[in-house]
């Protein structure tokens, strides 16, 4: 301690620095032990999500490559009944020969054939012929031997999709995504028929389907992992065993046997009739609809209600209920009143993480679903692999993920997330 009481270490530092460098150097360690965490949840969870928001409202085909269009479109009225005019036709061609350079035209044309039918076809047959046609195009006119050569140029609805995706970034894959188009001709956004209508029902299916598979884990998972809570330690091992073999075999193998089980002339009709309970031309439909969905979910995803619940019960003293019941309170109402309370926080757990994954499932809905059961990522699928519209895609993502998000912060407001336990 020096004359001005200021407190030093053995090596002659002020005892607040070496304190203050001590704790900058403990942060540095725990910051190098989770930065491998940290980096594969950025590649892993963020870019893809940043990727997708993305992918869900550019529009850099069309204005790469057909720039000169864009420009003569600018001065044109949408909302009139007259075609563009000489300049819009000669940059459409000037734009589809170096489009066809680089081997764009196609892809051009599938962009916009997913607002205009017919559009893939046009550009594709064009961008072949495109470079033959400009020499008699200058002797004569653009627009008069663009049309003689295909009349669909000669569609206004064409030029006005044209003109309508003629900016980089576009939100009608999120209109498209909640059953609405944007009139090309007043630019304004209608709802679609009723009987086009299809991604507004398939989110609440989604999450209606998945609601009813939380509720049947729950009522089938609370006996099991009480009873395995309450066995002694030998039994409930080999239940818990049990209960975690369906993790040890295929998704695939365990979705199929539902199928095979399930059908009309599976196993479960085939018990039915033989004991009576339904006749011979009367077997049951349980597959390949909203039933099949539901019973192969549940089973698939009962063990993430079960193990937040048993480890949950494991963890409750048997005594709270010997004492609720000592004290002159009845069995059902000793448990009701007492232990059943306990396990909310298990219950919590348990519910958030089957309806998570279940909202985003997509093979066993693919293979079981049929045309009732299938879910919102079955379509997201579909986008990617055939029609290949990953715009529309990503913005159905986006949308799914704003639904989880919400019913997150719902269950957190009502609920408390500060309430979920897994022991």
């Amino acid at each position: 301690m020096t004359a001005t009481n200021t407190l030093l270490t053995v090596d002659g530092i002020e005892l607040k620095e070496a304190l203050r460098r001590n704790q900058a150097r403990q942060k540095r360690k725990a910051f190098l032990l989770v930065a491998p965490l940290l980096l594969f949840i950025s590649v892993g969870f963020f870019l893809p999500i940043m990727d997708m928001l993305r992918r869900s409202t550019e529009n850099r085909l069309i204005v790469e490559n057909l720039p000169l269009t864009i420009v003569a479109l600018s001065e044109w009225d949408a909302s009139s009944a007259l075609l563009p005019g000489e300049p819009a036709f000669r940059a459409i061609a000037k734009d589809l020969v170096k489009a066809q350079k680089l081997r764009r035209a196609t892809q051009l044309g599938q962009r916009l054939n997913y607002e205009l039918s017919g559009t893939s076809s046009l550009f594709r047959t064009s961008g072949r012929k495109m470079a033959g046609l400009i020499p008699e195009a200058e002797k004569t006119a653009y627009k008069e031997t663009l049309i003689e050569f295909d009349q669909r140029w000669g569609d206004i609805e064409l030029w006005r999709v044209i003109r309508r995706f003629s900016g980089s970034v576009v939100a009608d894959y999120y209109l498209a995504a909640l059953d609405m188009k944007r009139d090309f001709e007043t630019n304004e956004v209608e709802i679609l028929p009723r009987e086009e209508r299809v991604y507004v029902r398939l989110f609440g299916r989604t999450v209606m389907i998945s609601l009813w598979i939380t509720l049947m884990t729950l009522l089938l998972g609370f006996p099991i992992a009480l009873l395995i809570a309450r066995l002694p330690t030998r039994q409930g091992n080999l239940l818990l065993v049990l209960v975690l073999l369906p993790f040890w075999t295929s998704l695939l193998v365990r979705t199929t046997s539902w199928i095979v089980l399930l059908q009309q002339q599976g196993v479960v009709n085939d018990i039915l009739v033989a004991v009576g309970l339904i006749g011979e031309d009367a077997r049951l439909r349980m597959i390949y609809n909203t039933i099949g969905t539901v019973i192969a979910m549940t089973h698939i995803l009962l063990p993430f209600m079960v193990l937040p619940l048993y480890s949950v019960m494991k963890n409750i003293s048997p005594s709270y209920m010997r004492a609720a019941i000592s004290l002159g309170a009845h069995p059902i109402s000793a448990f009701w009143k007492v232990y059943f309370p306990n396990t909310i926080p298990g219950i919590g757990a348990g519910a958030i993480m089957v309806f998570v994954l279940a909202i985003g499932y997509y093979i066993t809905p693919e293979l079981v679903g049929g045309r009732t059961g299938v879910f919102i990522s079955n379509r997201i699928a579909y986008h990617i692999s055939s029609s290949l519209n990953w715009g529309l895609a990503a913005a159905l993502g986006v949308a799914l993920l704003i639904i989880v998000i919400t019913i997150y912060w719902i269950y957190d407001k009502f609920v408390g997330i500060d309430n979920i336990r897994l022991g």
